[in-house]
């Protein structure tokens, strides 16, 4: 694709809905899936990816008037970044709404020809995001047309983004085929892009979630990344890695479940016949070991760390409060007598040599890297997890983390190779150098605080972005992606249980603070009908979830209750779609919304 490349593309249909609303009053919480994004989209050399999420968070957030403004006024600072006309122009379309009848078509060319110099000037980032602005116009501007092909040509070049971004493309092109009066290809376009109508609320990116198959991130397919090398993708929550030679096949994680490890054999039965010689279990996590079955065959040798067993009973043990992780299938949790690795070793396989690396990872104590020297390949699992750990779950280190960054930085691969899809995209060995600078100087800065008992929301609060970002652009979507759970992992590890501002000195039930709030009003259910439509209003929507969750635990029976709620859960999945899929999974659960999978053009 021309033009410089997106780190993640995460844009969704733009126009979809009714154009615009009125200004809304300020919000009652901070935004810090906005906030920070808007902040690093100002970095001259920033990547286009970052001013994107920042102008979708302002459109999530229900707030497309303070992001026409903010990036308008970016556009004028830095003429030369066309990407910021675009957005300034994309904006500008989604509040046509809120114009004068008299000016509204003067309003909305005066956007078109911002999103033509911006198309001009990036014909990768611009063409995209032109299609799926001028896909949503009416057809008395004529767009439909130009819609279609710059789509397809960013269908065409999807192979330069790091996320799957068909959805939204297919959901685009099935607008404006209906806008061109072509129902029987709208109506295709819509059936692959997993929608039921263009009004219903879409996932932008290949993500698909629900109760039976659990959480996708992208569509499953079988991924060349080398001669020999093969990553399986999307057949569940994890990547399964294959290297391939005449004597053998390494497998490196084992997927999630019987079933669908076994999908991926199917998949990679069509390369080889070879039989599996080895399984290497990166860590012991759930989506990694739970369909060792399918994967190892008679006289497979399975390959752990030393402390494996430790880790895997701590999965054994935990609760699967959020079901739509991984589904209704049974997750393995057995893996009988690995050989055991306590120290570096080599393993070898006909051609193939690889070095298994013991480290101390961000997610696990049990955390393997293994090497493949003569790619220049590094798998290294979920070292980089954002999350640190599970949130669930007691483990995870800010320690580790930084070690394995410094390991990676030490042994410099020419790519890695993640345990997730988007992990490989954004995570990139380009990334490593900045990320471990701005995390230690965000470690460095923060653990003081959090031993002399400052609050965990105050340090959440001053957002803090550090300086060094500026000149380390690659690190600037996996810092702002990591950062919150980072910190959290960081206090979680390092404070009591009672907080400077009283938080934790005493405990009380959901049952009772809904009990205190019903006293402020009338013993009805309206004062939380109020308070949670002005927070949505606002944009507060994680905020609003809990008002009305409150309200029903006092007015179960409230209709008007329930319907806040569902609309404040799906400005949730809307908000945590971009850049943070587990809060994606347990609103969706929560709301009981599932996504269904993506049928890609071939």
């Amino acid at each position: 694709m021309p033009g410089p490349k997106l780190s993640l593309i995460l844009v969704a249909p733009f126009v979809a809905s009714c154009w615009g609303a009125t200004r809304p009053p300020p919000p009652v919480t901070q935004n810090r899936s906005l906030s920070p994004f808007a902040a690093a989209a100002a970095y001259p050399n920033a990547e286009p990816a970052v001013a994107i999420i920042a102008a979708q968070e302002y459109v999530a957030a229900h707030r497309p008037q303070d992001g026409y403004e903010y990036f308008q006024r970016l556009a004028r600072e830095q003429p030369g970044r066309p990407i910021l006309v675009s957005l300034e122009g994309m904006l500008q379309a989604r509040m046509a709404g809120d114009v004068a009848l008299l000016k509204r078509v003067g309003w909305v060319e005066e956007a078109i020809a911002k999103l033509d110099r911006g198309a001009q000037g990036d014909p990768g980032a611009g063409r995209l995001i032109r299609g799926l602005v001028f896909a949503d116009l009416p057809a008395r501007f004529g767009k439909a047309g130009q819609a279609v092909e710059d789509l397809n040509a960013s269908l065409q070049s999807r192979g330069a983004f790091p996320l799957g971004i068909d959805r939204a493309l297919l959901r685009a092109l099935a607008a404006a085929h209906r806008t061109l009066g072509d129902e029987r290809l709208s109506a295709e376009m819509l059936r692959r892009a997993g929608l039921e109508s263009l009004e219903a609320p879409a996932v932008t990116v290949n993500f698909s979630v629900g109760a039976d198959e659990g959480f996708r991130f992208t569509n499953p397919k079988l991924v060349r990344e080398a001669e020999g090398v093969y990553r399986a993708e999307g057949f569940d929550f994890a990547t399964i890695a294959f290297l391939v030679d005449d004597a053998g096949v390494v497998a490196i994680d084992a997927g999630t479940t019987k079933e669908t490890a076994a999908a991926a054999m199917k998949a990679l039965r069509e390369v080889t016949r070879a039989p599996v010689r080895y399984v290497i279990l990166t860590h012991s996590h759930w989506d990694h070991v739970g369909g060792l079955d399918a994967v190892r065959e008679p006289g497979t040798v399975v390959i752990a760390r030393a402390n494996f067993a430790q880790e895997l009973s701590r999965m054994r043990s935990s609760q699967n409060t959020f079901s739509w992780f991984f589904g209704s299938r049974p997750v393995g949790l057995e893996v009988p007598a690995p050989r055991l690795v306590d120290r570096e070793d080599v393993l070898r396989l006909g051609k193939l040599e690889l070095r298994l690396l013991p480290v101390s990872g961000g997610e696990t104590n049990d955390a393997l890297f293994v090497e493949l020297p003569r790619e220049r390949l590094l798998f290294v699992g979920d070292v980089f997890m954002p999350y640190v750990g599970p949130p669930f779950i007691a483990e995870g280190s800010p320690e580790g983390y930084l070690e394995a960054l410094s390991r990676v930085r030490e042994l410099a691969p020419r790519k890695l190779i993640q345990g997730h899809p988007p992990l490989t995209g954004l995570f990139t060995i380009e990334a490593v150098p900045g990320l471990e600078a701005a995390l230690r100087d965000l470690y460095q800065r923060y653990l003081p605080q959090v031993r002399k008992g400052r609050p965990l929301a105050d340090i959440l609060h001053d957002d803090y972005l550090p300086e060094g970002l500026r000149a380390t652009p690659k690190a600037v979507v996996p810092y702002l992606v990591v950062r919150d759970h980072f910190l959290e992992r960081l206090h979680r590890q390092n404070a009591g249980y009672w907080q400077s501002d009283g938080e934790g000195v005493e405990s009380f039930t959901r049952a009772e603070w809904a009990a205190m709030l019903d006293g402020f009003g009338d013993g009805s259910d309206g004062p939380f009908i109020r308070v949670a439509e002005d927070l949505l209003q606002r944009g507060d929507a994680p905020l609003a979830v809990r008002v009305a969750e409150l309200g029903l635990l006092r007015h179960a029976n409230s209709g008007k209750l329930q319907d806040t709620r569902k609309r404040a859960l799906s400005m949730c999945i809307d908000r945590y779609s971009l850049a943070d899929p587990f809060r994606f999974i347990v609103y969706s659960q929560w709301a009981g919304t599932p996504s269904r999978p993506v049928t890609p053009l071939e």
